[in-house]
Protein backbone atom coordinates (compact mmCIF):
# COMPACT_ATOMS: atom_id res chain seq x y z
CA UNK A 1 0.00 0.00 0.00
CA UNK A 2 3.04 2.19 1.04
CA UNK A 3 3.77 1.84 -2.89
CA UNK A 4 0.49 2.99 -3.97
CA UNK A 5 1.05 6.11 -2.28
CA UNK A 6 4.01 7.04 -3.80
CA UNK A 7 2.09 6.06 -7.64
CA UNK A 8 -0.36 8.78 -6.21
CA UNK A 9 2.53 11.40 -5.69
CA UNK A 10 4.04 10.78 -8.99
CA UNK A 11 -0.10 10.98 -10.95
CA UNK A 12 -0.61 14.23 -8.76
CA UNK A 13 3.31 15.60 -9.97
CA UNK A 14 2.89 14.54 -12.89
CA UNK A 15 -0.18 16.72 -13.65
CA UNK A 16 1.51 19.28 -12.65
CA UNK A 17 4.48 18.22 -14.85
CA UNK A 18 2.77 17.64 -17.60
CA UNK A 19 0.97 21.18 -17.95
CA UNK A 20 4.53 23.10 -18.93
CA UNK A 21 4.76 21.86 -22.28
CA UNK A 22 0.98 21.85 -23.06
CA UNK A 23 -0.74 25.09 -21.04
CA UNK A 24 0.45 27.94 -22.71
CA UNK A 25 0.32 27.01 -26.37
CA UNK A 26 -4.01 26.05 -25.03
CA UNK A 27 -4.40 29.42 -23.19
CA UNK A 28 -3.07 30.96 -26.21
CA UNK A 29 -5.34 29.05 -28.89
CA UNK A 30 -8.29 30.61 -26.69
CA UNK A 31 -7.26 34.00 -26.56
CA UNK A 32 -3.71 35.71 -27.99
CA UNK A 33 -3.67 38.47 -25.17
CA UNK A 34 0.09 37.94 -23.01
CA UNK A 35 -1.15 39.13 -20.08
CA UNK A 36 -4.10 36.54 -20.15
CA UNK A 37 -1.30 33.43 -20.95
CA UNK A 38 0.44 34.60 -17.61
CA UNK A 39 -2.66 34.77 -16.04
CA UNK A 40 -3.29 31.51 -17.00
CA UNK A 41 -0.32 29.98 -15.73
CA UNK A 42 -0.38 32.11 -12.65
CA UNK A 43 -3.35 30.63 -11.65
CA UNK A 44 -2.92 27.37 -10.79
CA UNK A 45 0.08 28.13 -8.60
CA UNK A 46 -2.64 30.74 -6.88
CA UNK A 47 -5.58 28.47 -5.96
CA UNK A 48 -2.90 25.61 -5.32
CA UNK A 49 -1.71 27.72 -2.29
CA UNK A 50 -5.26 28.02 -1.23
CA UNK A 51 -5.46 24.37 -1.46
CA UNK A 52 -3.15 22.90 0.28
CA UNK A 53 -4.00 25.32 3.14
CA UNK A 54 -7.17 24.39 3.38
CA UNK A 55 -6.34 20.70 2.92
CA UNK A 56 -3.96 20.38 5.85
CA UNK A 57 -7.20 21.61 8.04
CA UNK A 58 -9.61 19.12 6.26
CA UNK A 59 -7.00 16.44 7.20
CA UNK A 60 -6.41 17.35 10.65
CA UNK A 61 -10.51 17.06 11.24
CA UNK A 62 -11.39 14.20 8.90
CA UNK A 63 -7.94 12.41 8.03
CA UNK A 64 -6.21 11.93 5.45
CA UNK A 65 -7.87 9.26 3.56
CA UNK A 66 -11.13 11.34 2.67
CA UNK A 67 -9.04 14.53 1.48
CA UNK A 68 -6.76 12.03 -1.00
CA UNK A 69 -9.67 10.63 -2.64
CA UNK A 70 -11.89 13.42 -2.65
CA UNK A 71 -8.73 15.47 -4.15
CA UNK A 72 -8.14 12.62 -6.71
CA UNK A 73 -12.10 12.84 -7.75
CA UNK A 74 -12.19 16.56 -8.10
CA UNK A 75 -9.12 16.66 -10.16
CA UNK A 76 -9.98 14.35 -12.40
CA UNK A 77 -13.37 15.44 -12.72
CA UNK A 78 -11.75 19.05 -13.50
CA UNK A 79 -9.25 17.56 -15.90
CA UNK A 80 -12.23 16.87 -18.39
CA UNK A 81 -13.61 20.11 -18.44
CA UNK A 82 -10.66 21.46 -19.73
CA UNK A 83 -11.81 19.36 -23.39
CA UNK A 84 -15.07 21.26 -23.03
CA UNK A 85 -13.37 25.28 -22.36
CA UNK A 86 -14.62 27.58 -25.19
CA UNK A 87 -13.91 31.16 -23.65
CA UNK A 88 -10.95 32.86 -21.60
CA UNK A 89 -13.72 33.19 -18.46
CA UNK A 90 -14.35 29.42 -18.70
CA UNK A 91 -10.63 28.50 -18.69
CA UNK A 92 -10.00 30.76 -15.72
CA UNK A 93 -12.44 29.24 -13.77
CA UNK A 94 -11.37 25.72 -14.43
CA UNK A 95 -7.85 26.59 -13.80
CA UNK A 96 -9.02 27.58 -10.56
CA UNK A 97 -10.69 24.89 -9.83
CA UNK A 98 -7.87 22.66 -10.69
CA UNK A 99 -5.31 24.03 -8.83
CA UNK A 100 -7.64 24.69 -5.88
CA UNK A 101 -8.34 20.42 -5.96
CA UNK A 102 -4.82 19.89 -6.89
CA UNK A 103 -3.99 21.57 -3.71
CA UNK A 104 -5.33 18.73 -1.64
CA UNK A 105 -3.58 15.76 -3.23
CA UNK A 106 -0.05 16.06 -2.23
CA UNK A 107 -0.11 17.53 1.49
CA UNK A 108 -2.40 14.71 2.22
CA UNK A 109 -0.68 11.70 0.01
CA UNK A 110 2.27 13.22 2.36
CA UNK A 111 0.66 12.71 5.47
CA UNK A 112 -0.31 9.42 4.79
CA UNK A 113 3.18 8.42 4.09
CA UNK A 114 4.23 9.93 7.26
CA UNK A 115 1.55 8.51 9.54
CA UNK A 116 2.61 4.88 8.35
CA UNK A 117 6.48 5.33 8.39
CA UNK A 118 8.23 4.39 11.15
CA UNK A 119 9.82 8.27 13.41
CA UNK A 120 13.29 6.77 12.87
CA UNK A 121 13.01 5.77 9.44
CA UNK A 122 11.44 8.79 8.15
CA UNK A 123 13.81 10.16 6.19
CA UNK A 124 14.33 7.23 4.02
CA UNK A 125 10.67 7.20 3.83
CA UNK A 126 10.99 10.93 2.65
CA UNK A 127 13.49 10.38 0.18
CA UNK A 128 11.15 7.25 -1.61
CA UNK A 129 8.55 9.86 -2.19
CA UNK A 130 11.51 12.59 -3.59
CA UNK A 131 11.80 10.12 -6.15
CA UNK A 132 8.55 9.45 -7.11
CA UNK A 133 8.84 14.02 -7.08
CA UNK A 134 11.64 13.29 -9.50
CA UNK A 135 9.87 10.93 -11.62
CA UNK A 136 7.05 12.75 -12.20
CA UNK A 137 9.41 16.02 -13.50
CA UNK A 138 11.06 13.34 -16.18
CA UNK A 139 7.84 11.89 -17.24
CA UNK A 140 5.74 14.71 -17.30
CA UNK A 141 6.64 17.50 -19.11
CA UNK A 142 7.61 14.62 -21.96
CA UNK A 143 4.41 13.07 -21.72
CA UNK A 144 2.42 16.28 -22.21
CA UNK A 145 4.47 16.90 -25.67
CA UNK A 146 4.21 13.64 -26.71
CA UNK A 147 0.57 12.91 -26.50
CA UNK A 148 -0.21 16.60 -27.17
CA UNK A 149 1.82 16.95 -30.22
CA UNK A 150 0.66 13.20 -31.71
CA UNK A 151 -2.51 13.31 -30.38
CA UNK A 152 -4.32 16.57 -29.34
CA UNK A 153 -4.06 18.55 -25.47
CA UNK A 154 -7.57 16.83 -25.03
CA UNK A 155 -6.02 13.99 -24.56
CA UNK A 156 -3.39 14.59 -22.16
CA UNK A 157 -6.20 16.10 -19.69
CA UNK A 158 -8.47 12.81 -20.39
CA UNK A 159 -5.34 10.17 -19.52
CA UNK A 160 -4.69 11.92 -16.50
CA UNK A 161 -8.29 12.67 -15.55
CA UNK A 162 -9.05 8.87 -16.03
CA UNK A 163 -6.15 8.01 -14.16
CA UNK A 164 -7.05 10.27 -11.21
CA UNK A 165 -10.42 9.41 -11.06
CA UNK A 166 -9.43 5.14 -11.10
CA UNK A 167 -6.95 5.78 -8.13
CA UNK A 168 -9.63 8.01 -6.17
CA UNK A 169 -12.01 4.88 -6.76
CA UNK A 170 -8.62 2.54 -5.62
CA UNK A 171 -7.82 4.53 -2.53
CA UNK A 172 -11.50 4.99 -1.23
CA UNK A 173 -11.74 0.30 -1.62
CA UNK A 174 -8.26 -0.41 -0.40
CA UNK A 175 -6.55 1.90 1.43
CA UNK A 176 -7.09 2.03 5.28
CA UNK A 177 -8.39 4.21 7.76
CA UNK A 178 -6.29 4.86 10.82
CA UNK A 179 -8.24 4.80 13.88
CA UNK A 180 -7.52 8.34 14.59
CA UNK A 181 -8.70 9.41 11.48
CA UNK A 182 -12.11 8.28 12.74
CA UNK A 183 -12.74 10.65 15.47
CA UNK A 184 -13.28 14.78 15.10
CA UNK A 185 -10.79 16.37 15.55
CA UNK A 186 -11.58 18.70 19.16
CA UNK A 187 -7.96 19.99 19.97
CA UNK A 188 -8.49 23.60 19.74
CA UNK A 189 -4.81 24.57 19.80
CA UNK A 190 -4.63 22.19 16.11
CA UNK A 191 -7.47 24.45 14.32
CA UNK A 192 -5.00 27.67 14.29
CA UNK A 193 -1.98 27.64 11.78
CA UNK A 194 0.13 30.62 13.79
CA UNK A 195 0.79 28.00 16.59
CA UNK A 196 2.54 25.89 13.66
CA UNK A 197 4.32 28.85 12.17
CA UNK A 198 5.50 30.07 15.52
CA UNK A 199 7.19 26.21 16.27
CA UNK A 200 11.15 26.30 15.81
CA UNK A 201 11.88 23.41 13.44
CA UNK A 202 8.74 23.77 11.36
CA UNK A 203 9.46 27.44 10.29
CA UNK A 204 13.09 26.10 9.39
CA UNK A 205 11.27 23.85 7.05
CA UNK A 206 9.18 26.27 5.85
CA UNK A 207 12.15 28.51 5.25
CA UNK A 208 13.80 25.49 3.12
CA UNK A 209 10.94 24.79 1.23
CA UNK A 210 10.59 28.44 0.20
CA UNK A 211 14.37 29.17 -0.63
CA UNK A 212 14.50 25.67 -2.62
CA UNK A 213 11.63 26.67 -4.75
CA UNK A 214 12.60 29.95 -5.18
CA UNK A 215 15.64 28.55 -6.41
CA UNK A 216 13.53 26.16 -8.55
CA UNK A 217 11.07 28.81 -9.93
CA UNK A 218 15.18 30.93 -10.56
CA UNK A 219 16.10 27.56 -12.85
CA UNK A 220 12.87 27.26 -14.89
CA UNK A 221 13.08 30.75 -15.62
CA UNK A 222 16.76 31.63 -16.78
CA UNK A 223 17.69 28.26 -17.47
CA UNK A 224 16.30 27.99 -21.01
CA UNK A 225 17.35 31.88 -21.62
CA UNK A 226 20.95 30.71 -21.04
CA UNK A 227 20.82 27.45 -23.32
CA UNK A 228 19.09 30.36 -26.02
CA UNK A 229 21.94 33.06 -25.38
CA UNK A 230 24.63 30.40 -25.52
CA UNK A 231 23.14 29.11 -29.20
CA UNK A 232 22.47 26.01 -28.45
CA UNK A 233 19.63 23.92 -29.11
CA UNK A 234 16.09 24.58 -26.95
CA UNK A 235 15.63 20.85 -26.18
CA UNK A 236 19.02 21.13 -23.90
CA UNK A 237 17.12 22.78 -21.55
CA UNK A 238 14.68 19.61 -21.18
CA UNK A 239 18.06 17.45 -21.01
CA UNK A 240 19.67 19.56 -18.70
CA UNK A 241 16.72 19.46 -16.14
CA UNK A 242 15.79 16.01 -16.52
CA UNK A 243 19.91 15.57 -15.80
CA UNK A 244 19.22 16.90 -12.08
CA UNK A 245 16.04 15.13 -11.81
CA UNK A 246 17.90 11.90 -12.89
CA UNK A 247 20.62 12.72 -10.10
CA UNK A 248 18.45 13.13 -7.36
CA UNK A 249 16.77 10.01 -8.07
CA UNK A 250 19.87 7.97 -7.81
CA UNK A 251 20.76 9.44 -4.40
CA UNK A 252 16.80 8.83 -3.19
CA UNK A 253 17.11 5.04 -4.30
CA UNK A 254 20.36 4.03 -3.86
CA UNK A 255 21.92 2.63 -1.07
CA UNK A 256 23.21 6.27 -0.03
CA UNK A 257 19.36 7.20 0.62
CA UNK A 258 20.60 5.54 4.81
CA UNK A 259 22.23 9.14 5.32
CA UNK A 260 18.96 10.81 5.78
CA UNK A 261 18.12 8.88 9.26
CA UNK A 262 21.74 8.46 10.07
CA UNK A 263 22.42 12.25 10.04
CA UNK A 264 20.44 15.11 11.40
CA UNK A 265 17.84 16.40 9.26
CA UNK A 266 18.79 19.84 9.79
CA UNK A 267 22.30 19.38 8.99
CA UNK A 268 21.62 17.49 5.59
CA UNK A 269 18.91 20.10 4.56
CA UNK A 270 21.23 22.57 5.25
CA UNK A 271 24.16 20.69 3.55
CA UNK A 272 21.75 20.56 0.39
CA UNK A 273 21.15 23.98 0.24
CA UNK A 274 24.55 25.10 0.25
CA UNK A 275 25.26 22.91 -2.51
CA UNK A 276 22.65 24.46 -4.35
CA UNK A 277 23.73 27.60 -3.71
CA UNK A 278 27.27 26.65 -5.19
CA UNK A 279 25.54 25.04 -8.63
CA UNK A 280 23.54 28.53 -9.38
CA UNK A 281 26.79 30.59 -8.90
CA UNK A 282 28.75 28.36 -11.30
CA UNK A 283 26.17 28.22 -13.55
CA UNK A 284 26.06 31.73 -14.10
CA UNK A 285 29.18 31.58 -15.28
CA UNK A 286 29.25 28.71 -17.55
CA UNK A 287 29.17 28.88 -21.20
CA UNK A 288 29.35 25.01 -22.76
CA UNK A 289 27.24 22.19 -22.51
CA UNK A 290 29.66 20.58 -20.25
CA UNK A 291 29.97 22.45 -17.49
CA UNK A 292 26.32 23.31 -17.59
CA UNK A 293 25.98 19.30 -17.04
CA UNK A 294 28.16 19.45 -14.10
CA UNK A 295 26.04 22.06 -12.64
CA UNK A 296 23.09 20.28 -13.04
CA UNK A 297 24.54 17.33 -11.48
CA UNK A 298 25.56 19.60 -8.58
CA UNK A 299 22.36 21.11 -8.13
CA UNK A 300 20.41 17.31 -8.41
CA UNK A 301 22.57 16.46 -5.90
CA UNK A 302 21.90 18.85 -3.42
CA UNK A 303 17.88 18.89 -4.11
CA UNK A 304 18.24 15.52 -3.13
CA UNK A 305 19.77 16.10 0.29
CA UNK A 306 17.11 18.77 1.16
CA UNK A 307 13.35 17.73 -0.18
CA UNK A 308 14.06 14.51 1.66
CA UNK A 309 15.30 16.40 4.60
CA UNK A 310 12.34 19.40 5.07
CA UNK A 311 9.73 16.82 4.70
CA UNK A 312 11.07 14.73 7.38
CA UNK A 313 11.69 17.44 10.06
CA UNK A 314 7.83 18.19 9.45
CA UNK A 315 7.05 14.68 10.30
CA UNK A 316 9.24 14.63 13.04
CA UNK A 317 7.88 17.53 14.58
CA UNK A 318 4.55 17.14 14.00
CA UNK A 319 1.31 15.08 15.47
CA UNK A 320 -1.20 13.40 13.63
CA UNK A 321 -3.38 16.07 15.09
CA UNK A 322 -1.65 18.62 13.29
CA UNK A 323 0.55 17.54 10.38
CA UNK A 324 -1.99 17.50 7.85
CA UNK A 325 -2.03 21.55 8.58
CA UNK A 326 1.97 21.38 8.40
CA UNK A 327 2.29 19.95 5.39
CA UNK A 328 -0.72 22.05 4.09
CA UNK A 329 1.55 25.16 4.99
CA UNK A 330 4.94 23.43 3.39
CA UNK A 331 3.16 23.14 0.36
CA UNK A 332 1.74 26.30 0.19
CA UNK A 333 5.65 27.89 0.80
CA UNK A 334 6.15 25.96 -2.01
CA UNK A 335 3.96 27.19 -4.39
CA UNK A 336 5.19 30.88 -2.67
CA UNK A 337 8.76 30.27 -3.74
CA UNK A 338 7.81 28.97 -7.83
CA UNK A 339 5.91 32.16 -8.07
CA UNK A 340 8.07 34.52 -6.00
CA UNK A 341 11.39 32.92 -7.77
CA UNK A 342 10.03 33.71 -11.64
CA UNK A 343 7.85 36.34 -11.01
CA UNK A 344 10.28 38.78 -9.08
CA UNK A 345 13.31 38.16 -11.32
CA UNK A 346 11.46 38.99 -14.45
CA UNK A 347 9.89 42.13 -12.67
CA UNK A 348 13.89 43.03 -11.86
CA UNK A 349 15.00 42.11 -15.51
CA UNK A 350 17.77 40.93 -14.43
CA UNK A 351 20.37 38.82 -16.91
CA UNK A 352 20.45 35.05 -16.54
CA UNK A 353 23.65 35.55 -14.77
CA UNK A 354 22.75 37.95 -12.27
CA UNK A 355 19.36 36.04 -11.50
CA UNK A 356 21.33 32.75 -10.69
CA UNK A 357 23.73 34.91 -8.12
CA UNK A 358 20.41 36.60 -6.66
CA UNK A 359 18.85 33.01 -6.16
CA UNK A 360 21.97 31.59 -4.51
CA UNK A 361 21.94 34.57 -2.62
CA UNK A 362 18.52 33.72 -1.14
CA UNK A 363 19.37 30.37 -0.65
CA UNK A 364 22.95 30.82 1.24
CA UNK A 365 21.47 33.38 3.53
CA UNK A 366 19.01 31.67 4.73
CA UNK A 367 21.66 28.97 5.59
CA UNK A 368 23.65 31.50 7.75
CA UNK A 369 20.11 32.34 9.79
CA UNK A 370 19.42 29.08 10.79
CA UNK A 371 23.20 28.49 11.25
CA UNK A 372 22.70 31.42 13.79
CA UNK A 373 19.44 30.02 14.88
CA UNK A 374 20.99 26.61 15.56
CA UNK A 375 24.26 27.89 17.28
CA UNK A 376 22.14 30.38 19.92
CA UNK A 377 19.75 27.69 20.91
CA UNK A 378 22.06 24.60 20.92
CA UNK A 379 21.27 23.83 24.69
CA UNK A 380 17.13 24.13 24.08
CA UNK A 381 17.41 22.10 20.67
CA UNK A 382 19.08 19.72 21.80
CA UNK A 383 16.87 18.75 24.49
CA UNK A 384 13.57 18.41 21.77
CA UNK A 385 15.85 16.27 20.05
CA UNK A 386 16.09 13.74 22.84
Amino acid sequence: MRYFIFFIVIVAFIDTFSQLPIMSPFAKSISPSPAFIGLIVGMYSFSNMIGNVLAGYWIDKSGAKIVLVSGLALTGSILVLYTLVGTPMQLIAIRFLHGLFGGFLVPAAFTVIANRGKSNKQGKSMALSGAAVGSSAIMGPAFGAVVASKYSVDWVFLIIAATMISSAVFAFTFLASRGNEEAKRTDAHSERLLPLMKEPMLAVSYAGAFSLMFAQGTLAYLLPLQVENLQFNSIFSGILLSTFGITAILIFLLPINKIFDKYKHQNTMMTGMIIIGMALIVLSSASSLTYMFFCMILYGTGFALLFPSINALIAKHTTEKTRGKAFGLFYAFFSLGVVAGSTFLGLLGVSFRAGFVIAAVVLLFTVCAMYLYFKKNSTSFLKSQE
